[in-house]
């Protein structure tokens, strides 16, 4: 057995797991234990396993004769109906770790796992006291996929997999555990980092660990921090406008979903949700991802929506009704059955998904209807405001002479003409610019209604007609003003 991993080291458990201990430290000590287990010399597996072994074949060496096989059990279920308790899937990741044969002690293996993935000490306690191999066989089985990706096993064909000799496993890298050092930033710098960080940190609690740092750099350098404090001349302003008390229960949602994607399998929530300020329904929902956008806290899940359909919506922190998340087991009769499908085929929505449908057009909502977008600007605000400047990659200056077959492209029959029409009105030497939005989206409107009046948008015609509506009643706001000469 390769030396380098005898040992479950913070390091060789950050590499397992992909960088991502934060999120994988079960998962990267079942890997862990299952390359002792393939090529530790002590151990029998090389020898009982055949030359290419399936994932049952190892599964029957890994657990107990009386674990459960069904495909179709929850985790929770499977442990319960497991009698035999010298079971792997019975032993907490610190009865593992007793018995691993670790060169440190249990405080500087902790301490080090700390530094490396920024978890926060109580839910590392948390971590450490549930049971990694009491999972879904599917979990293992993509145990089985990631240890091939990471080059210590070799895939002969479906499902079937062949150990490495020695020579060919992999090195892991060396990762070092030291605490994140500043110290070639200069103290006014540090000061300055130190400012921005702060207004910043409602985003990403985990900051708070950085920031202690730099305090320590400062106190460390300067023999009178406090009274040599720089005056600070760049302010960081975020719009995030919520009370103290909302903001401490918007932090506790947050950290509810955080401790859900760590745990695994994961699973749904559910909580009441302000639709309006008079109503509030029901949600239940996999939480796929946390966005920051426009003063408040998103998130993005999928699920049954405040309409009672099956579908992707972006929920604001602030307006969850619920004192708390209610987390749903998979095996839960309130899971969607939906849900519990892509569950058990592995295929949920990821935050990749999001991203995907995100770039193919301007707006937040990614789940809105997608639209073709074009506006036209006076060529002198254009160069001032809109050149030069992103709002998303499909937005982009076009010539006057291109749109008509971009309209004929992009543009639905039915408002195509009429389009066209308008077009004609306009002048060639104003300024174009195209690209896809999501009709309905607050922040493309808002962006939309910013630019006026010099931004005029020609299509989509719902949103063309909407801001004539809106202009019409804003010019009404002043009917009662004698004009000016």
């Amino acid at each position: 057995m390769s030396q380098a991993i005898r040992s479950p080291t913070p390091q060789i458990l950050h590499w397992l797991a992909g960088g991502q201990l934060v999120n994988r430290l079960h998962r990267a000590i079942r890997h862990w234990w299952i390359l002792t287990q393939l090529y530790g010399s002590e151990t029998q597996w090389a020898h009982d396993l055949p030359k290419h072994f399936t994932y049952s074949q190892l599964r029957d060496r890994l657990y107990a004769q009386t674990h459960p096989k069904s495909e179709k059990l929850n985790s929770s279920e499977i442990t319960a109906k497991c009698s035999d308790f010298t079971c792997i899937c019975h032993r907490t990741c610190i009865e593992i770790l007793e018995t691993s044969g670790l060169q440190i002690s249990e405080n500087q293996w902790q301490t080090e796992i700390l530094q490396l993935s920024g978890i926060e000490s109580p839910h590392l306690q948390q971590q450490l006291q549930q049971r990694p191999f009491a999972t879904v066989h599917r979990s293992l089985r993509d145990d089985l996929k990631q240890l091939t990706q990471l080059g210590w096993l070799q895939k002969i064909s479906q499902g079937q997999y062949q150990c490495l000799r020695p020579f060919q496993l992999p090195t892991p890298p060396q990762i070092s555990t030291a605490q994140p050092s500043f110290t070639q930033l200069s103290i006014p710098q540090t000061w300055e980092l130190l400012h921005v960080l702060e207004s910043v940190a409602f985003v990403q609690p985990n900051l708070n660990l950085i920031m202690q740092n730099l305090w320590e750099q400062i106190v460390d350098n300067s023999p009178s921090p406090l009274t040599q404090a720089p005056q600070q001349q760049i302010f960081l302003h975020l719009d995030y406008i919520l009370s103290t008390e909302t903001q401490d229960q918007v932090d506790n949602y947050q950290e509810q979903i955080e401790q859900l994607w760590r745990k695994t399998p994961g699973g749904v929530v559910q909580f009441n949700y302000w639709v309006t300020a008079e109503n509030k329904v029901k949600v239940t929902v996999y939480p796929v991802c946390l966005h920051y956008l426009r003063r408040a806290k998103y998130l993005s899940a999928y699920g049954i929506d405040p309409q009672g359909a099956l579908a992707w919506h972006n929920y604001r922190l602030d307006r969850i009704a619920s004192k708390k998340l209610h987390v749903l087991a998979w095996g839960d009769p309130e899971v969607p059955k939906a849900l519990k499908q892509m569950w058990y085929t592995g295929k949920l929505p990821t935050p990749a998904d999001i991203q995907a449908e995100l770039d193919t057009a301007w707006g937040f909502n990614f789940y809105l209807k997608r639209e073709f977008l074009i506006l036209r600007f006076p060529p002198v605000f254009a160069h001032r405001y809109v050149d030069n400047t992103f709002r998303h990659k499909s937005f982009h200056a076009v010539t006057y002479k291109q749109l008509p077959k971009l309209i004929v492209q992009n543009i639905p029959d039915i408002e195509k003409q009429k389009i066209l029409d308008i077009l004609q009105q306009k002048s060639p030497s104003d300024a174009y610019y195209i690209g896809w939005i999501r009709t309905g989206d607050i922040n493309v409107l808002m962006r939309l209604r910013d630019w006026r009046p010099n931004g005029e948008v020609i299509a989509p015609l719902s949103i063309r007609q909407q801001l004539k509506q809106e202009a019409i009643q804003e010019l009404s706001n002043y009917g009662d003003l004698p004009e000016i000469n």
